[in-house]
């Protein structure tokens, strides 16, 4: 599919499916709550910007939500999240695909993909827990990028960018995620 593309990576929002190594720590409704806020905060954000076609890739295939903001929505499918983004990822030519719960992405930062990607054939934001908050392929994008990921480990930003060997590769500034009520804790005492 020929000009850029936005992928985001979401998760129908319902209680108890989403965010939830947080709810561990705060509750279901609590994540859900979080999670809402940043998946409508990332949709405003960059959805309506004229320099990039959006979608939403969503988890469960099938299932009803009510999404915050109208986006066009394609399917996830089935296998490991890495099988997943490179499925979501392989039908644009140039594409940048971001979670929905990062705080403090903004339209500027997609933009910088996708700068970056006229001089490399793959960019990443990296996140502070050693993986990666944005993932961006052009045309000249490895093989198999995301194959023999330790996701949701240290290593994923390591392992991903030693798959685009012989690849010019870039990255965006560093971001932090939230994954547990930890993460959490430090953002909100980051943001006083």
């Amino acid at each position: 599919m020929r000009g850029d593309t936005l992928v985001i990576f979401a998760r129908a929002p319902r209680l108890g499916a989403v965010k939830r190594r947080l709810a561990r720590g705060i509750g279901d409704r609590a994540a859900l709550r979080f999670y809402v806020g940043q998946l409508t905060a990332v949709l405003r954000a960059t959805a309506r910007d004229r320099r990039w076609r959006t979608v939403i890739a969503a988890t469960p295939d099938h299932a009803p939500a009510r999404w915050p903001v109208p986006v066009p929505r394609v399917r996830q499918g089935r296998g490991d999240l890495g099988q997943r983004m490179a499925r979501a990822m392989r039908p644009y030519r140039r594409c940048v695909l971001v979670g929905s719960d990062i705080p403090g992405i903004a339209a500027s930062d997609i933009a910088a993909g996708f700068r970056a990607l006229g001089r490399a054939d793959a960019v990443f934001g990296p996140a502070r827990d050693g993986g990666y908050w944005l993932v961006g392929l052009g045309p000249r994008r490895p093989a198999t990028p995301f194959v023999a990921v330790r996701w949701s480990t240290r290593h994923a930003l390591a392992d991903t960018i030693a798959n685009c060997k012989g690849r010019r590769v870039a990255t965006l500034r560093t971001l932090r995620d939230v994954d547990t009520a930890a993460d959490l804790a430090a953002l909100t005492k980051a943001r006083r």
